[in-house]
C-alpha cells in the first residue's frame, strides 16, 4: 500500500486507530514502530514500540518465526514485495488462540519503504486446544483446511466440503456459518440421502393448502427456513439425476415456488454442499450435472482423513473423553494402539470407540483391554499382501485406485500427475469404479 502523507503521520493514524482489529506497522527487523489499542489489549505480552518484536509479541520467541518453524508472513511479503496471509497460533490475553495475519508493504509517495503492516483476525471457530462444538487441531492438514475455511466465510461464495465420510462435514459448514456475515441468521441442514422427488421439493421448497393429500396447511420449506442465514445439503451426491435441475433452477434463477403454489419467492441464504463422493468422477460418468457441480463447487474444501491429521489424535481423545462423565484418560498403550489405527470411519469412528471403551472401563483409565479390536487389515481398501491369494491386475489397480483416491489430499489434477495418467482418464476410471 502506498500512502501520501507523512512516516510520522501513518505511525500516528495507527497508534490512534480506534477499530477492533488489532493493526501494528512493523520494521524490515521485526521492530514494532507503531500499534492500535486494539493490538495493545489483544496481547499478553506487554508493548513497547520501537523495542518490541514482533514475534517476542505474538509467539514468546527470540527469534523470528521463520526459524522457529513457523511461516511468517513479513519475510514473505519482504521477499515477493506483495501482500501475504498466513495462520498462526498467537499468545494472547485469553491464552494461545487462531489468527488469520495480512501482512502487506507499506511505502511512502517516493517509494521508499517505511514497513510492514499487520492486521490480525482472531480466529473464534477453531481452537489448537480440546474444545467443545468447534474445530479441534493442531496439524499441517488440518491447518491448510482451517485457512480455506477463513478465506471464504466472510463472503458469499457457494461451498463444496469433499471428504471421506465421519470427517465433520457438518462442524466445518456450522464453522463457516459461524465465521460468516450471517451468522445471527438460521443455519438449516437438508440431508440429501434417500430423497424422493416429491419430499424433495416439499422439504426444499416448502407447499401450500391443498397441494396435495393431507396438505391441511401451508408448510414452508427449508429455504425458507434458511431465509439470511446458510442453507447446508449433506450428501448432495445423493440427488437423483431428475432432481438436481430443481436445485440448479434455484441456485441460477433466485427463486422458487412451493408445491401447489403459483407464487414466485425469492431465496436469501448463502449455500454450502457436501459430499463423500467423487463428483467430478460423477460428472463423467453422467450421474451428475456438470452446470450444476459448477454452481455447486465455486470454492471447493478437501476434508482431511484422521489418518492424514499427524499428530491431532490425541488432542481429539482429550475432547471426546473429557465430555464422558466421570472424564476419563487413556494409558500409554491404549494410545499407542489408536495411534497405530487408520479410522477408516474417522473422528465418527474414533467418538464411537472412546464412547463404547469409556463404558467398559470401571475407573477413570482405558486400557488395551477396554478398546474394540483395531484391525487395519480388515479394511477392504487396503491392498492384500504378496502371499495371499493372487489378483488380476485390473482388480489390483482397482483396489489401489480406490486406497489412493480415499487417502490422497490434493486436487484431482494432481493425482492424476502422480499417477502418471491424464486427468480424463483417471476421471473415467474412478467412475468406473462405482463407489
Amino acid at each position: 500500500m502506498h500512502i501520501s502523507g507523512s512516516s510520522n503521520d501513518f505511525i500516528q493514524a495507527i497508534n490512534e486507530d480506534c477499530s477492533d482489529t488489532p493493526t501494528a506497522l512493523i520494521s524490515p527487523d521485526y521492530k514494532l514502530l507503531a500499534c492500535n489499542s486494539a493490538f495493545r489489549s489483544h496481547s499478553q505480552q506487554p508493548v513497547n514500540t520501537g523495542e518490541s518484536s514482533c514475534h517476542q509479541v505474538s509467539h514468546g520467541f527470540s527469534s523470528p518465526c521463520h526459524e522457529n518453524g513457523e511461516a511468517c508472513p513479513l519475510q514473505r511479503t519482504r521477499e515477493s514485495g506483495l501482500a501475504q496471509r498466513v495462520l498462526h497460533i498467537h499468545q494472547t490475553r485469553h491464552g494461545p488462540e487462531y489468527c488469520d495475519i495480512m501482512m502487506e508493504p507499506v511505502y511512502d509517495n517516493s517509494g521508499t519503504l517505511l514497513g510492514y503492516r499487520e492486521t490480525q483476525q482472531p480466529v473464534r471457530h477453531a481452537s489448537h486446544q480440546a474444545q467443545d462444538k468447534i474445530l479441534c487441531g493442531t496439524s499441517a492438514a488440518f491447518q491448510q483446511m482451517l485457512s480455506l475455511i477463513n478465506r471464504v466465510a466472510p463472503t458469499d461464495v457457494s461451498v463444496l466440503l469433499q471428504g471421506e465420510s465421519g470427517t465433520g462435514k457438518e462442524l466445518v459448514a456450522e464453522a463457516i456459518h459461524r465465521a460468516s456475515l450471517r451468522s445471527e441468521k438460521p443455519f438449516v441442514v437438508l440431508e440429501c440421502t434417500g430423497l424422493n422427488e416429491s419430499l424433495f421439493e416439499s422439504e426444499l421448497f416448502g407447499y401450500s393448502k391443498g397441494a396435495f393429500t393431507g396438505a391441511n396447511r401451508d408448510k414452508p420449506g427449508l429455504v425458507d427456513a434458511a431465509n439470511g442465514g446458510t442453507l447446508f445439503l449433506d450428501e448432495v451426491g445423493d440427488i437423483p439425476l431428475q432432481l438436481q435441475v430443481k436445485l440448479l433452477r434455484l441456485l441460477e434463477t433466485g427463486t422458487y415456488r412451493p408445491v401447489g403454489s403459483v407464487e414466485v419467492r425469492r431465496a436469501n441464504f448463502r449455500l454450502i454442499s457436501a459430499s463423500h463422493k467423487n463428483l467430478p468422477a460423477l460428472v463423467t460418468a453422467e450421474e451428475f450435472r456438470q452446470d450444476l457441480y459448477f454452481r455447486l463447487a465455486a470454492f471447493p474444501i478437501q476434508l482431511p482423513a484422521l489418518r492424514q491429521r499427524n499428530g491431532d489424535l490425541p488432542l481429539l481423545c482429550s475432547l471426546f473423553l473429557g465430555q464422558q462423565v466421570p472424564a476419563k484418560q487413556l494409558t500409554p498403550a491404549a494410545m499407542a494402539a489408536l495411534e497405530r489405527y487408520d479410522f477408516p470411519g474417522n473422528v465418527r469412528e474414533l467418538r464411537n470407540i472412546l464412547q463404547r471403551a469409556a463404558l467398559m472401563s470401571d475407573d477413570r483409565w482405558i486400557d488395551l483391554a477396554h478398546l474394540p479390536p483395531l484391525d487395519n487389515s480388515t479394511h477392504p481398501e487396503k491392498m492384500p499382501s504378496a502371499t495371499q491369494h493372487i489378483l488380476s491386475l485390473k482388480e489390483a489397480e482397482r483396489q489401489y485406485l480406490r486406497q489412493v483416491n480415499r487417502e490422497f489430499a490434493g486436487s484431482t489434477g494432481e493425482l492424476a500427475r502422480r499417477l502418471g495418467v491424464s486427468e480424463r482418464t483417471l476421471y473415467r476410471k474412478l467412475a468406473e469404479l462405482g463407489d
